[in-house]
């Protein structure tokens, strides 16, 4: 197809569709002359990604192709491609943290923690770290009991990554990264808001 067909079926403008071309985060057609190319289904499969990368993901440009480049070139185990993944969705943050509290909250829940990877515990960090500011702190029991139910939901998540096909594998760990945590919010919000109504507005609620 041409990348004018390519638009139509995926819903995406020409304009983006080059964009994405010169970003790298789309790989080239096969060239039928020097100004035009032929798509396929790839190239429409790779289109649905980027969006939703883009989108619902809400990662950036640089972070998405960081994520393309995880699925096309994989890393031989599944536990360094779910770190690097991860990475890609740290925030970059560069002031100075104490790590400590971070630290000590993973040793108590006893998660497996690599030493020498200090940078996965700073969004912990920064996120304590800006509750307190605030004014705003969690007892131990709390954080512990958050931590828990975390925990229990990623012990769900691992154990369905397919094992009988790499491919299916990649593809499942890097997107169900980046795609279910926008909807493990939206769920929090929900419930919050059902459990609200049902301890302060006893009369508008139903039990579920």
């Amino acid at each position: 197809m041409r990348i004018s067909e390519l638009s139509r079926s995926s819903g995406v403008a020409v304009a983006t569709i080059k964009y994405y071309l010169r970003e790298g985060l789309l790989h080239e057609g096969e060239r039928t002359s020097a100004t035009q190319a032929r798509y396929d289904d790839s190239h429409l499969a790779r289109l649905g990604l980027v969006r939703a990368l883009l989108g619902v993901g809400g990662l950036s440009i640089a972070a998405t192709k960081n994520v393309l480049a995880e699925l096309d070139h994989p890393p031989e185990s599944m536990h360094e491609l779910l770190g690097s993944v991860t990475h890609q969705l740290v925030p970059e943050i560069k002031e100075e943290l104490d790590l400590a509290e971070a630290r000590t909250l993973v040793d108590e829940l006893g998660w497996w923690f690599e030493p020498d990877h200090d940078d996965q515990l700073r969004p912990l960090a920064a996120a304590l770290a800006g509750m307190r500011a605030a004014g705003f702190e969690l007892s131990d029991l709390e954080l512990i009991n958050y931590g828990r139910a975390m925990h229990e939901i990623a012990a769900d998540e691992v154990a369905r990554v397919p094992t009988d096909s790499q491919e299916a594998a990649v593809r499942y760990v890097t997107l169900g990264i980046v795609l279910v945590e926008p909807l493990l919010l939206a769920l929090r919000r929900l419930a919050q808001v059902d459990v609200s109504a049902r301890r302060f507005e006893k009369g508008q609620a139903t039990s579920g």
